[in-house]
């Protein structure tokens, strides 16, 4: 069976399909807080010891991941990212440049069932970042959890991983100088139940925290598009008024309720195309970085400044999206659907 398996992938492929295997139970596994307390849970067994110096660590070290982490250039070039870009394959591109001399939000979006194009192209060197836009550092922001892990704190953090929290966002923003870019995917997990091949739906209307960030710190908001992001994964959502709907419907509330978690139902290909499982496709992802927005800092901004700047994003959003949909395989009547 194993030469079977074998026989229909070559090298590449399969250092590609292991590189995306590595990856998937780090994002989709380790935001649960079970999975956070696992390491703590060594306290009341023979390696309580484990859990005492992971402990003292995450104490001494605790404000590291809020202003910055201990990124490595080293682990931002790993070969296996070469693999995971190409498994897609996934390119990052630019429309304008971004000044060294300014700080950035750059809003990410569709989140996708997992966000494969936001991970590759901003928290690590493998489609060329550095070389794209000199001067920049992108900061990637996620889930404060994770950064309560031994040992994955420290892998999240060398690729400039850092939390979506406002402490963390503003210090990058505003106390380590000028050429700092914190990548966000406003529409969070809630906006991966939306992303399905075919969809362009972004949860954006009222997600105007980043904005209000924007103007706090004076950073300048860029939207970015990832077309392809949301074809590499199908979701099921059965119909209403049957049980598989019922328990679907159960367990999604039960997760979002005690974990916070938005869970979709979702499949893929298998460990070879054509069979099923729950890998991505083979679909190319490309992540468009548009027009950088002036924004004015102002220390408190009012409800009105805030929905001014999040109007003037939205359309900077949906003009970044009409220009390039029909280069990267969309119709030209597709619209961008904002809610």
């Amino acid at each position: 069976m194993a030469m079977a398996f074998l026989s229909q992938l070559n090298l590449q492929e399969i250092l590609q399909t292991l590189s995306v295997l590595q990856w998937m139970p780090v994002y989709v596994f380790l935001g649960a807080i079970p999975i956070i307390l696992i390491p703590y849970f060594l306290v009341f067994t023979k390696f309580w010891m484990v859990s005492v110096l992971a402990l003292a660590w995450l104490a001494y070290d605790w404000n590291t991941h809020s202003q910055g982490g201990r990124r490595s250039a080293w682990v931002r070039n790993w070969t296996i990212w070469k693999y995971f870009q190409n498994y897609f394959p996934i390119k990052l591109v630019k429309t304008h440049d971004l000044s060294p001399r300014h700080n950035y939000i750059i809003a990410s979006h569709p989140h996708g069932v997992l966000p494969y194009g936001t991970f590759i192209n901003f928290a690590t060197e493998t489609t060329g970042f550095a070389r794209i836009f000199p001067g920049i550092t992108p900061y990637v922001a996620t889930l404060e959890g994770i950064f309560w892990i031994p040992i994955v704190r420290e892998y999240v953090m060398s690729m400039g991983v850092c939390p979506v929290s406002e402490l963390a966002l503003k210090y990058l923003l505003t106390q380590k100088g000028s050429g700092n870019a914190v990548v966000i995917m406003v529409g969070g997990g809630a906006e991966a139940l939306l992303c399905h091949p075919g969809a362009t739906t972004v949860l954006l209307k009222q997600r105007k925290g980043f904005v209000k960030v924007a103007l706090e710190t004076g950073a300048y908001l860029v939207p970015s598009y990832s077309f392809g992001q949301n074809e590499v994964h199908n979701q099921e959502t059965f119909p209403e008024g049957t049980w598989k709907r019922f328990f679907q419907k159960a367990l999604q509330d039960t997760l979002k309720k005690l974990l916070r978690l938005s869970v979709c139902t979702f499949h893929g290909r298998g460990l070879t195309r054509g069979s099923w499982g729950f890998l991505p496709f083979n679909h190319p992802i490309t992540t468009v970085v548009g027009e950088p927005l002036p924004i004015p800092r102002i220390k408190k901004p009012n409800e009105e400044t805030v929905d001014k700047y999040h109007a003037l994003y939205i359309n900077a959003l949906q003009k970044l999206f009409d220009e390039h949909k029909v280069q990267y395989g969309l119709s030209e009547t597709q619209e961008l659907t904002v809610i």
